[in-house]
């Protein structure tokens, strides 16, 4: 696998924090709290996206890496609500940059596949950013282990590399683990999963009936996580951390990091206070004998071959 560096040369942290709650749910004062934190926290890589809360993100996250940018590895995503053409990834790339005021970003990712632009065109655009040194790594975000492949024939072909897939993952979000891990892992790409709380079931918050939020509130999660082995999962989760003196999201985040083939999952938060059980995964050390109790209260995805009898 890829190691991600920042420009300083730094090794990227093993967890990234994912800004999608800046100008959003978090105000300009919260933000700057977490970003705080982060790297208090020894935290050097921070994601983003042209989309999020209508560029504020990006526009506040540029505005916090003013001062020590060579220190910080900066991904953000292009192109979720408009075709991946040549024209949009360049279109894309400027304005994000001109947000964060910053020369170069570290790593840009195409945010997901579309089915309707040759990956070639959109991959010409990444690889003259690269080529002019404006960007650093080539990242794709929610791409299928096949798109994943071909993805990376294209780059080859432009004498570029795919260094970065951005997959959902977690304890009850398995299904990566079937083909788009191994296929990452044969081309040396570094995954960085998204939502290792599971829109924050695995947090236990949503145990109790007056449970509020975006499993509940969005429309796309609550069909997201809708499946009730899902919630008896969820539900477990607190007990166990509580016996290990640790807390539910400390354990979530945790055991998607023990696996060898995952490089920095994204954690976020909308507060310093929500941010800080998942911050403290940085230090818990997850033993085999746990991560193993941890998967047991999931439900394994079937091969890729569907035999099950060589799982």
């Amino acid at each position: 696998m890829i190691h991600l560096t920042t420009a300083n040369g730094a090794p990227a942290s093993k967890l990234c924090f994912g800004t999608m709650q800046f100008g959003g749910k978090a105000d300009i004062v919260a933000s700057q709290s977490m970003y705080e934190d982060c790297r208090t926290a020894g935290i050097n890589f921070f994601d983003t996206a042209y989309v999020y809360t209508g560029g504020q993100s990006e526009t506040m996250l540029g505005r916090f890496v003013q001062s020590e940018r060579d220190d910080v590895l900066i991904a953000t995503k292009i192109a979720y609500d408009k075709p991946t053409t040549k024209a949009n990834v360049l279109q894309s790339f400027e304005e994000s940059r001109s947000r964060m005021k910053v020369d170069m970003i570290d790593l840009l990712y195409l945010h997901r596949f579309d089915p309707q632009t040759p990956l070639q065109d959109s991959f010409e655009a990444l690889a003259e950013l690269r080529e002019d040194g404006l960007i650093r790594y080539i990242g794709i975000s929610n791409f299928a282990a096949w798109q994943v492949m071909k993805a990376a024939q294209v780059a080859r072909d432009l004498g570029t590399t795919v260094d970065v897939l951005q997959p959902m993952y977690n304890l009850v979000k398995r299904q990566a683990e079937v083909e788009i891990l191994p296929a990452c892992a044969d081309q040396g790409i570094a995954v960085v999963p998204y939502s290792p709380l599971g829109g924050g079931l695995l947090t236990g918050k949503y145990a109790s009936d007056e449970a509020a939020g975006r499993l509940i509130d969005d429309t796309r999660y609550n069909a997201r996580y809708n499946v009730a082995w899902m919630h008896e999962a969820a539900a477990a989760l607190p007990a166990l951390a509580a016996k290990h003196g640790t807390d539910a999201a400390t354990l979530a985040v945790a055991w998607v990091a023990k696996n060898a083939k995952v490089a920095s999952p994204i954690i976020s938060a909308r507060s310093s206070e929500q941010l800080a059980p998942s911050l403290a995964a940085l230090d818990f050390e997850m033993s085999e004998a746990l991560y193993d109790e941890v998967t047991t209260l999931s439900q394994t995805p079937p091969p890729a071959t569907d035999r099950l009898e060589e799982a």
